[in-house]
C-alpha cells in the first residue's frame, strides 16, 4: 500500500533502459500495470516494444532505471522467475505444438499424473477435464479436446493461450501483438477475452501497433518511438483520433505537409 492506501502497481517501470553493446534499444521508459486494468504499449517496428516485453518477461535484464513488482525493486533473472512471480507472456508465435491436441498444449508443463506405486502416468482424462472447464469458464467453445491445436484459427489459439494463463494463476498477462495476423472478426474475439482477463483482476499488457485495437480495451497508453517514450496517457487524457495521429507520426506529417505546401509547381 502507498500513502493514499492504494495497492502498489503489479508492475512499475521507472526510467527503465536497455543497451546492447553501443546500441540503445530502450531508454527512460516509465509506466505502470495495475490489477484489473489494461496497459497498451504502442509503436511501430523498432520502437522498443520487444525489448520492453523481454525485460518484463525475464528474458533480458534492464541496465538502467528500475523495475518494481508489487512495489519491490527487482531484476528478473529468467522467464521462469517471471512466471513464478505471476507474469505470463503470450508471444506472437504462441509457442504451441501444432500437432499436439488442444488439451495437451493446455496442460503442457503442468501435466496431471496418476500413480500406480512407483509408476507415474499422464492422467489424460483429468487433463481433458481441466482444459474443458478452464475454456468454458472463459466462454471459449472448443468441442473436441483431441483436436490438434494447429487446426484452430489464429484467434482461437490466442484465446486458448489467454485462458491457460488465467487458469494457472497469472497476475499479469503480457500479450505480444495478439491481433496482428487476424481479420476483423477474429481480432474482436481476442479483444473480448482480453477484457475478460482484465475483469478477472489481472493486469494486462497489450502490445500492438494498432490504435483501433488498443483504444477500446485500454486504460492507459504508452507510446514508444525509437526506444523512447513518445507519450504516456490515461484514457481520460487522450482520444482515439489523437492516439492515431501520434502513432502515425502526427507532428512529422504536419511538418512534411507544411513543407510540401510551399513547393510551387511550374
Amino acid at each position: 500500500m502507498n500513502s493514499t492506501g492504494e495497492s502498489a502497481p503489479l508492475i512499475e517501470t521507472v526510467a527503465i533502459g536497455k543497451s546492447y553493446g553501443g546500441v540503445v534499444a530502450l531508454h527512460d521508459v516509465s509506466t505502470v500495470v495495475k490489477a484489473g486494468q489494461v496497459t497498451c504499449v504502442l509503436g511501430d517496428n523498432g520502437a522498443g516494444k520487444s525489448t520492453l516485453i523481454k525485460i518484463l518477461a525475464g528474458v533480458h535484464q534492464h541496465d538502467a532505471g528500475e523495475l518494481r513488482l508489487d512495489g519491490e525493486s527487482v531484476r528478473l533473472s529468467s522467464p521462469r522467475e517471471a512466471l513464478d512471480r505471476g507474469i505470463a507472456t503470450v508471444y506472437q508465435d504462441l509457442a504451441v505444438v501444432p500437432l499436439m491436441s488442444v488439451w495437451r498444449n493446455f496442460v503442457l508443463g503442468s501435466e496431471p499424473v496418476k500413480s500406480y506405486g512407483p509408476i507415474r502416468l499422464l492422467d489424460r482424462a483429468q487433463g481433458r477435464d481441466i482444459t474443458r472447464k478452464a475454456l468454458a469458464d472463459m466462454g471459449i467453445d472448443i468441442r473436441d479436446m483431441e483436436q490438434p491445436v494447429g487446426t484452430l484459427s489464429g484467434g482461437q489459439r490466442q484465446c486458448v493461450a489467454i485462458a491457460r494463463a488465467v487458469h494457472y494463476g497469472a497476475k499479469v498477462l503480457i500479450l505480444d501483438e495478439p491481433t496482428a495476423a487476424l481479420g476483423v472478426k477474429q481480432a474482436g474475439v481476442v479483444l473480448r477475452y482480453v477484457v475478460q482477463a482484465r475483469d478477472r483482476g489481472l493486469g494486462v499488457v497489450l502490445i500492438t501497433h494498432n490504435p483501433h485495437h488498443a483504444f477500446p480495451v485500454g486504460d492507459r497508453f504508452l507510446l514508444l518511438k525509437r526506444g523512447g517514450m513518445l507519450g504516456g496517457y490515461e484514457k481520460s487524457e487522450i482520444d482515439l483520433n489523437e492516439l492515431t495521429r501520434q502513432m502515425a507520426g502526427g507532428a512529422e506529417l504536419e511538418a512534411l505537409q507544411h513543407e510540401l505546401s510551399r513547393v510551387v509547381t511550374p
